[in-house]
């Protein structure tokens, strides 16, 4: 009973955190527009709640060793549900931004705090269904949130996708306030503020670099060069840091294992192919198709029934077949789907896009289900919490890199694809003489030349689109070959002669299970 009431609580949370990175999807342009924010302004409801999560997911060990596991728990959902509320509540785009990032702040802990749980809660040979219900969560989440968002605004308000987290974190916070046992606590466990400042002035200034490199012309603006030299400092002082201090921020010894090294690896590519996509179909969908949010968050849908239906399947085969193979075949769904998406166009049928959704939510389960089981199966018990902190981390830096990334492309390769299709716009230009032009394009007009270039604008921002779904097929063909670097079994690794260093900050290593 405790063991089913625990998973149901821990479940709740991760569904909680992980929704909040693409439930306000398709509510930014009615956020936009009731907040007076620009296109670049409204991108960061998205990137400050990811990149606060990112940056405070991994010190999750420490506070976790330092408070014990159950006062963190429930510390951070009341905070997450504080600031959820504010976020509701938010009249200007700073407000909001600033909420958000409290928000990723409490909630960074939500995920790796729920998988640490159920690690320690099942037995080995049952890890395999754990981590298939905790990826549920994990990624019901994010794909669900488009849809969940969709209803929300079009029925209420697009605030309420940030005040349907108060009921969720309650229940959550009531469960595990009432069945979590505590872990054991300990005053010696000390945190590297310098590797952790370092790390967190890095990605802090790198994801500034990236969100507004477009904006400002990139490395044509003095703004971004100092970006990137202070991202680039703070990651040479973390390295050096964590190779020289006695007790560093991360335990490099988690590093010595080849399966979690090359798990969190592809944990970053799958978080950014799986949030930069469902970042680029919302607005696709209602910009280009014309769709309302309603019916864009519904076509969304699928994806999250094809997402469950795989984890479940998954995580029952994980005991016959091998993770590999399970891995290889989701990377083939995966990049199967990038590439039929090469070929949409705003003509594409519904049907298409449901389906499409279903294959890419079986793809990613297939992913992540024997990805998370084998990348903790060779680590000491020890060692695992501040391990899914790190893992955590890794996806949501990937996600943070490909909304980011993904976005800028899209806006420059629309200005490039723009001037080259308006190049053709000519009195030469043979379409335009012989009456094959519709005449409300004709560009002798000004009423005609302005819809002229809408259309032309519209275009360039197919051919754009395109151009992102071909760079995430390319990076998914080109993940397959680590696959084979990743062994199946589950032996824990015997660390080496840093063991005794690591004792004295808490991870020494224990008993395998």
């Amino acid at each position: 009973m405790q063991r089913t009431v625990l998973t149901a609580c821990v479940s709740l949370a991760t569904v909680m955190q992980t929704l909040d990175t693409t439930i306000a999807n398709v509510a930014l342009p009615y956020m936009r527009g009731s907040l007076g924010a620009s296109q670049d302004e409204i991108n960061w409801v998205l990137t400050s709640y990811i990149v606060a999560a990112a940056i405070m997911t991994a010190p999750t060990g420490f506070l976790a060793g330092r408070y014990g596991r159950k006062a963190l728990f429930v510390t951070a959902i009341g905070g997450f549900i504080v600031a959820s509320m504010l976020c509701g509540t938010a009249q200007t785009i700073s407000e909001i931004v600033i909420f958000r990032v409290l928000q990723g702040m409490f909630g960074a802990a939500l995920v790796p705090l729920s998988q640490a749980t159920l690690l320690d809660i099942y037995p080995v040979e049952q890890r395999g269904f754990a981590m298939a219900l905790w990826t549920l969560g994990a990624l019901i989440g994010p794909i669900l949130g488009p849809t969940l968002g969709g209803w929300l605004t079009q029925n209420y308000s697009w605030r309420w996708v940030f005040y349907i987290n108060v009921p969720i974190g309650m229940l959550a916070g009531f469960g595990l306030l009432s069945f979590l046992d505590d872990t054991e606590r300990s005053r010696e466990v000390k945190l590297d503020w310098l590797g952790f400042l370092a790390i967190s002035i890095a990605i802090g200034a790198f994801q500034t670099m990236l969100d507004r490199g477009e904006e400002m012309d990139w490395f044509g603006s003095r703004e971004i060069i100092t970006e990137a030299v202070i991202a680039g400092l703070g990651l040479y002082i973390f390295l050096v840091q964590s190779y020289f201090a006695d007790k560093p921020f991360l335990a490099l010894a988690l590093f010595k294992d080849m399966n979690f090294t090359i798990g969190i690896t592809l944990y970053f590519i799958v978080g950014l192919i799986l949030y930069a996509n469902m970042a680029l179909l919302a607005p696709y969908l209602q910009t280009l198709m014309n769709y309302p949010v309603s019916t864009a968050g519904l076509v969304m849908a699928p994806r999250g029934l094809g997402s469950m239906l795989a984890a479940i399947i998954c995580g029952r085969f994980l005991r016959i077949v091998d993770a590999r193979l399970l891995l290889t075949l989701g990377f083939i769904a995966s990049a199967y789907v990038q590439y039929e998406m090469t070929g949409w166009t705003p003509d594409v049928s519904e049907w298409t896009v449901v389906t499409t959704g279903f294959i890419q939510g079986i793809g990613i389960s297939c992913l992540s289900v024997p990805l998370t089981t084998v990348t903790f199966s060779t680590l000491l018990p020890s060692l695992r919490t501040e391990a899914t902190g790190v893992y955590s981390l890794m996806r949501n830096l990937g996600s943070s890199i490909g909304i980011s990334v993904t976005g800028a492309l899209l806006v420059r390769n629309t200005q490039i694809n723009h001037a080259i299709l308006s190049a053709n716009i000519t009195p030469f230009n043979r379409l335009l003489q012989d009456g094959r032009m519709p005449r409300y394009w004709a560009p002798e007009t000004a009423h005609g030349a302005a819809l002229l270039n809408q259309e032309i604008t519209r275009q360039a921002s197919v051919i754009s689109y395109r151009d992102d779904f071909v760079l995430m097929l390319i990076l998914t063909l080109l993940s397959l070959p680590l696959v084979l670097l990743i062994s199946p079994g589950i032996r824990p690794v015997r660390l080496s002669g840093t063991e005794n260093r690591h004792k004295a900050r808490g991870y020494a290593p224990g008993s395998a299970d």
